[in-house]
This record gives structure tokens, C-alpha cells and sequence, in this order.
């Protein structure tokens, strides 16, 4: 095989590509890429926002008390709100529609999906009431179930006697029996 000229200024031949020119475009593309998608997670983390927001009412009515809930956004490669430990809010394929998931030890599971935020609002307040519910729930100590006392039956004592003398008197018999023979 020929290699191209890299000196030939011939106006028939094409100019042969350089690999630093090659390199120059291959980064300017994936910059446009990355800022495209860096645009989608600002404008994800942006919706995430407004839904912390209109939580805010919500939140602001639990006791100060109960620690269960710790909200935040957290902005990973999947930007999430935080609910929980287990549950938390992200965004759909779509990047449009809430998706509210749980996070249980046989997966995960859809709590609520909905475009319309006031539907993850009520999504959420149930969640909450019922985490609230669960913690009164697990804080009761309930008092240990005492069984009643009730003496165990009485045995009769009138069979082992009976039983005892019938071995005592088989044993005198035959050591009778015994001393009888060796007189013999």
C-alpha cells in the first residue's frame, strides 16, 4: 500500500486528515453532548426543587420530635429527593414526570408517578402519616403478657405406694425363696 503525502500540495490530490485535527473535533462534540446533558440534570434537579418547595408545608406540621424525615437533594448521576433513608422522589424517562419509589429489602417499589405535582404532594403526606403511624407503633411498650397461674394438677400419691409395696413384698418373696433354697 502507498502512504499519503503529507508534503504534496497537488490541488487534485486531497489534503490528508490529521489525527490532532480528528481530536479537536471529536472533543468539541462530545463537550456539546455533556453540556446537553448536563442541561437535562440542571433542569431535572430544578423540577426537583420546586416539588422540595411545595413539600415545605408538609413538613413544616411534623414535630420537631420525630426524626424519621430528612429531605434533601442529593446530585448524583440520577439527581433524587430525599424523603427518607428509604423512599425518595426522582425523575422519569421522560424528565417530566415524578416518579416517588421505596426502596424495600425485595426491591424497589413505585409509591406514586404523576407529571402533576399536587398528586407526589398527597403521595408523600400519606407516606409520611403512615411512617408516623409505624413509629407510634414501634414506641408503645406494650406489657408482657403474664400467663395465669394455675397450679399443676396433684398427682395422686395413693398408686406409687401401692406400686413401691408391691416391689417391696415381690423382694422380700424372693429373698425368702433364695434362703429357703440354700438351706436345702
Amino acid at each position: 500500500m502507498s502512504e499519503p503525502e503529507t508534503s504534496g500540495t497537488h490541488p487534485s490530490q486531497p489534503r490528508p486528515v490529521r489525527l490532532r485535527d480528528a481530536l479537536l473535533r471529536a472533543r468539541i462534540e462530545a463537550a456539546d453532548r455533556t453540556g446537553v446533558v448536563v442541561d437535562l440534570r440542571d433542569a431535572e434537579v430544578a423540577r426537583l426543587e420546586i416539588l422540595n418547595d411545595a413539600l415545605d408545608p408538609l413538613f413544616a406540621q411534623v414535630p420537631d420530635q420525630i426524626d424519621l424525615f430528612d429531605r434533601g437533594i442529593s446530585q448524583g448521576d440520577t439527581p433524587r429527593l430525599w424523603i427518607d433513608v428509604v423512599a425518595h422522589i426522582m425523575m422519569g424517562r421522560d424528565k417530566r414526570q415524578y416518579r416517588f419509589v421505596q426502596d424495600t429489602r425485595f426491591g424497589r417499589i413505585v409509591l406514586a408517578e404523576s407529571h402533576d405535582i399536587s398528586v407526589i404532594v398527597e403521595a408523600v403526606t400519606d407516606y409520611v402519616a403512615r411512617r408516623m403511624i409505624e413509629r407510634e407503633h414501634a414506641m408503645v411498650v406494650l406489657p408482657e403478657p403474664q400467663a395465669p397461674t394455675v397450679a399443676p394438677p396433684r398427682r395422686s400419691r395413693f398408686w406409687p405406694f401401692v406400686f413401691g409395696f408391691v416391689l417391696g413384698a415381690a423382694a422380700l418373696f424372693g429373698v425368702a425363696v433364695l434362703a429357703a433354697l440354700r438351706s436345702w
